[in-house]
């Protein structure tokens, strides 16, 4: 099978390019629609990615990625001790309430073990622990360079095998036919129809779709923010749903954070994210506490703030703290909020300063006898918070080779999805670091897989 011919470097498709004799086409250009392209190219497919975004955002939420966690028996170069398939799995299983499709998480699973392997012989570079600047973490390998620096090798990698790469490129349209589907892209104003013998949809979910959004979270999504990509609009997902794809999630679920509401209303990725709750308070607009800021003190704790922050009255709230939390609270990419009074804060944060003061007068009363952290030492800070969504827990269910789920039964054996538009088929509610680009790369290279063997058929 011969590759298409390619633009010198920067890998679209040139015009007289047999688009039409393409085996994969694959849509979405970050983990997900990357390993699915490399690995389809590797077992000898011709293929082409199209990417909706323009080269210079191309990656969609990876770019903001760090690490990724993989199941291992043993010490790597790239992570310390064990960590074992079962206890993955068992993770999976505790943050989904069970709510998880087991065959599939365990194929996901398994497949994380060679994950590095696979990602290191496509150009990708690991951050390797004996460097001793990295976390403990036996769970999570972390990527050198993160995750911009991933997507970019990734791409290279691509290109150079010869897959051909169209950006500022949506899928319009999906249609599966017997023996082959066919497919609209949409650039610049113009529907282009094409044919592939097998399509890998892998363009995220629609948290970057306000209507979406708003159908998921009311009110609330007025105030959310997007932490990702913006071109996570959900056109890929409602076609798969338009051609018979079974859903799968929960509706009203998301993955939430806390976050400044000071930061980019799209795309402020994990910089914006204020994890320093533990050492104040939060508090509504009102100057009301919102919830025990030390009930839950694992690395994990701010997955709960989110959806707390975004039910506060105006979807906003504030974190508070005094010279000793704040000295305590790592630091952030926009300075705090500071005044040498809380009265002074409170106005500066938009907070009723009577609240707020009745609010402290009560933490500080029973700080001592309840084990809390007292807000006594001048000069006081503070951030605006809002919720930042990074996923929707919905999505298509897919089986363990990637195809869709069909509402009828059965599955398309020459469509498939991989990456976040999957994944609540695994991730029906709940968090677990370093899962998303774990479960991105994994089924996407599944999906590829499986796409070039069902062309090669």
């Amino acid at each position: 099978m011969r590759p298409p011919a390619l633009c010198p470097g920067c890998g679209h498709m040139t015009a007289g390019a047999p688009l039409s004799e393409i085996d994969v086409l694959v849509a979405g250009g970050a983990a997900a629609g990357l390993c699915a392209a490399i690995a389809a190219r590797r077992a000898g497919a011709t293929v082409h990615l199209v990417e909706s975004a323009p080269r210079a955002l191309r990656g969609g939420n990876t770019r903001h990625a760090r690490n990724f966690r993989i199941a291992h028996d043993r010490p790597a170069p790239w992570v310390p001790d064990a960590y074992p398939a079962d206890a993955f799995l068992a993770d999976l299983r505790r943050v989904t309430e069970h709510a998880t499709d087991d065959p599939v998480a365990r194929r996901l699973i398994d497949g994380s073990a060679d994950l590095p392997d696979f990602l290191i012989d496509n150009g990708v570079a690991l951050q390797p622990t004996s460097r001793g600047v990295l976390p403990y973490s036996r769970r999570t390998a972390f990527l050198l360079g993160g995750g911009k620096a991933m997507i970019n090798a990734l791409f290279a990698t691509a290109v150079q095998l010869g897959v051909g790469v169209s950006y500022d490129t949506a899928l319009a349209g999906l249609h599966v036919e017997p023996g082959h589907c066919t497919v609209e892209l949409r650039r610049d104003g113009s529907l282009t129809p094409i044919t592939a013998r097998a399509v890998v949809v892998a363009t995220g979910g629609d948290q970057a779709d306000r209507t979406a959004l708003r159908r998921q979270l009311g009110d609330a999504a007025d105030t959310v923010v997007v932490r990702g990509t913006p071109h996570a609009d959900g056109s890929g997902l409602r076609l798969l749903l338009a051609a018979g794809a079974a859903a799968v999630g929960t509706p009203g679920l998301g993955h939430l954070v806390p976050v400044d509401a000071r930061g980019p209303a799209v795309d402020g990725g994990i910089v914006t994210r204020i994890t320093g709750i533990p050492y104040g308070i939060v508090v509504d607009q009102h100057g009301r506490r919102v919830a025990d800021e030390r009930a839950d003190l694992r690395r994990t704790h701010y997955a709960q703030w989110g959806p707390r922050i975004a039910g506060c009255p105006g979807g906003r709230a504030a974190l508070v703290l005094d010279h000793d939390g704040l000295s305590r609270a790592a630091p952030t990419a926009l300075p705090p909020v500071t005044a040498p009074t809380l009265a002074g804060l409170a106005t500066a944060l938009a907070i009723d300063p009577a609240g707020l003061d009745a609010t402290v007068r009560d933490v500080d009363a029973t700080a001592e006898a309840r084990g809390g952290r007292p807000i006594r030492v001048p000069p006081f800070a503070g951030y605006p918070l809002v919720a930042g969504v990074t996923f929707l827990h919905h999505g298509v269910a897919v089986d363990a080779a990637m195809r869709v789920r069909l509402r009828t039964g059965g599955v398309a054996d020459r469509l498939l999805a991989a990456g976040g538009i999957m994944a609540a088929t695994v991730l029906r509610r709940g968090y677990l670091a370093g899962l998303g680009v774990t479960l991105a790369a994994v089924s996407g290279r599944i999906a590829g897989e499986e796409a070039a063997r069902v062309a090669a058929r």
